[in-house]
C-alpha cells in the first residue's frame, strides 16, 4: 500500500516542500486501535526532519512531500512504509500499519542567498 494521504483541512495549495529541505509538522502518531504511541503536540515543540534524507520512515517522506503549506492531513502508512516486521518495540508492534496527524507549518525555501528562507502558515 505504501502511504495513503488524505487531507482533514487543506492548506495553501500552492508551496510544496522541496526534498532535501528541512520541514517542520506537528504530529500525532496512532496504531489503528486507537491507542496513541507519539505527539509533537503533548511535548508542545514541534518535528523538524529534513524531507527525504531518511530520516524518518519511508511513508513520511513520501506523504509529506505530497501536502502544502499549512495542510493538515492524516497519512495511513502500511508496515513495509514504517517499521516493517521489526516494529519497534515496545511502543509499535511488528507488521503495524501506522496513522499519524500531520500539519505542515513550515518549510525551508529555495533560496538564492546564503541565508535559509521559510515558508510559514499564518497561524505560526
Amino acid at each position: 500500500m505504501g502511504v495513503e494521504v488524505e487531507t482533514l483541512r487543506p492548506g495553501d495549495g500552492q508551496h510544496f516542500p522541496p526534498r532535501g529541505r528541512t520541514v517542520v509538522v506537528h504530529y500525532v502518531g496512532t496504531l489503528t486501535n486507537g491507542k496513541k504511541f507519539d505527539s509533537s503536540r503533548d511535548r508542545g515543540e514541534p518535528f523538524q526532519f529534513k524531507l527525504g534524507a531518511g530520516e524518518v520512515i519511508r511513508g513520511w517522506d513520501e506523504g509529506v512531500a505530497q501536502m502544502s503549506l499549512g495542510q493538515v492531513a492524516r497519512l495511513t502508512v502500511s508496515p513495509d512504509y514504517a517499521y516493517g516486521s521489526r516494529g519497534y518495540p515496545p511502543v509499535i508492534p511488528p507488521n503495524s500499519t501506522l496513522i499519524f496527524e500531520v500539519e505542515l507549518l513550515k518549510f525551508q525555501a529555495l533560496q538564492k542567498s546564503a541565508h535559509p528562507q521559510w515558508r510559514k502558515t499564518a497561524r505560526l
